[in-house]
């Protein structure tokens, strides 16, 4: 038979460890989240429903967007063991220029509507962690003030084409004086896709206050409270608009986009040129051929046109039809460093990051959008080292293949 005993004061001591008191609510909030689901958990109670589905949402079925995610989670890596692995790098060159994690802020719109510290919040991030930060055309925090939010951060500015070319012209222009160092012209949107989830919720740009949205309101009270106390949400880039995305996109885009215009574009960009939303690999190859030092495949979040190529699934004929002529990015469906290692080690020169980040900022403002990269750079420096890799140009293909 077992005997049994009292334990002893020492005894309990050890194993009775309350965690530390965290008084902040932010803090603590965020200090339950170790994955970028988490964050997305969090972001979800903490926004009002046409919000969050704005940003979690992509276009009518919303396959694309599954695809791309099925697609990371079908890799299979494939470790080397004995390779010493107590330090390592996550530093990469991107477009000549170091950054200290193998990623970057993707341009996203209306982010102070995702959290009245916007912007300037993520900026301030990138600068913090030594990575590039993308301001979309559509943001609601002005080139200028992005600028002097973060002045040491390395800062790209994303360009629509629209009707109007001397607003294209003009934003170009303010970004290459604000220090902005690199132009990504999306291209990938001709007409606004069918984002059925903003329909259903009637989102408009500022969010109007309907009854639905007073009744949705009362239960984010925290969210309403900053929109309506702080600076009014409005495009920093353009006048202001009040209804929806699409009819934003189909009014103000130019859908008759072409390689003229590209030229335009390269012809009065001083800087780097990135392309961004390509499907294609011969259209890549193109895109080079008039100048373009990267290009981005991506399929807009799956935002866009549903069923469109996985871009996980593009990289090798990508790589393959653009050769050494311009580094090959990549986004669409990342959602955790393993991903990010995955599209590098398949060939991709970086990664960019959209809804982790904007999980992290609706979760907690600024320090969400820190505790996205924590949550990523962990992620990232532990595949590396199961791996048995010690730097980011350690990784080929041979350590990820799709299943």
């Amino acid at each position: 038979m077992t005997q049994r005993r009292v334990p002893r004061p020492a005894e309990l001591a050890e194993i009775l460890r309350p965690r530390p008191i965290v008084l902040n609510p932010t803090e603590r909030r965020l200090a339950k989240a170790h994955t970028i689901a988490d964050l997305r958990t969090i972001a979800r109670k903490r926004s009002p429903r046409a919000v969050f589905d704005y940003t979690d949402g992509a276009a009518e079925l919303e396959d694309s967007l599954r695809r791309a995610r099925q697609a990371f989670r079908n890799i299979e890596f494939r470790p080397n063991v004995l390779r010493g692995v107590a330090e390592v790098d996550t530093g990469t060159d991107i477009l000549g220029v170091r950054s200290a994690l193998p990623f970057a802020f993707a341009p996203t719109g209306f982010t102070r509507m995702m959290n009245h510290e916007g912007e300037r919040a993520v900026a301030t991030v990138a600068q913090r962690e030594g990575i590039p930060y993308a301001l979309s055309t559509m943001g609601t925090t002005s080139i200028e003030d992005v600028a002097a939010a973060a002045p040491r951060a390395r800062k790209w500015f994303q360009l629509y084409v629209w009707r109007d070319r001397s607003a294209g012209k003009d934003l170009m222009q303010r970004a290459w004086e604000s220090g902005y160092d690199t132009l990504m012209l999306t291209v990938d949107t001709p007409v606004g896709g069918a984002r059925m989830r903003d329909v259903r919720n009637g989102l408009t740009i500022p969010p109007a206050l309907t009854l639905r949205t007073f009744l949705d309101g009362a239960m984010h009270p925290a969210w309403w409270i900053n929109l309506l106390t702080t600076e009014p949400l409005t495009f920093a880039s353009l006048s202001s608009w009040g209804g929806t995305v699409a009819d934003l996109i189909n009014k103000m885009f130019d859908p008759t986009l072409d390689y003229e215009a590209l030229d335009w574009v390269r012809a009065s960009w001083p800087g780097k040129l990135v392309v961004k939303g390509i499907q294609n690999p011969d259209d890549a190859a193109e895109i080079v051929k008039h100048g373009a030092e990267a290009v981005v495949l991506s399929n807009h979040g799956g935002r866009q046109l549903d069923r469109a190529p996985t871009p996980l699934e593009l990289l090798p004929p990508t790589l393959d039809a653009v050769g050494d002529d311009a580094e090959v990015w990549l986004d669409t469906g990342i959602l955790s460093g393993g991903d990010i290692v995955a599209a590098l080690a398949r060939g991709a020169q970086t990664c960019l990051i959209g809804r982790a980040y904007l999980y992290g900022l609706m979760a907690g403002g600024e320090r969400g959008v820190q505790r996205t990269v924590d949550i990523l750079r962990a992620e990232i420096v532990r595949t590396m080292q199961l791996l048995g890799v010690r730097s980011i140009a350690e990784l080929s293909p041979t350590h990820a293949t799709l299943r």
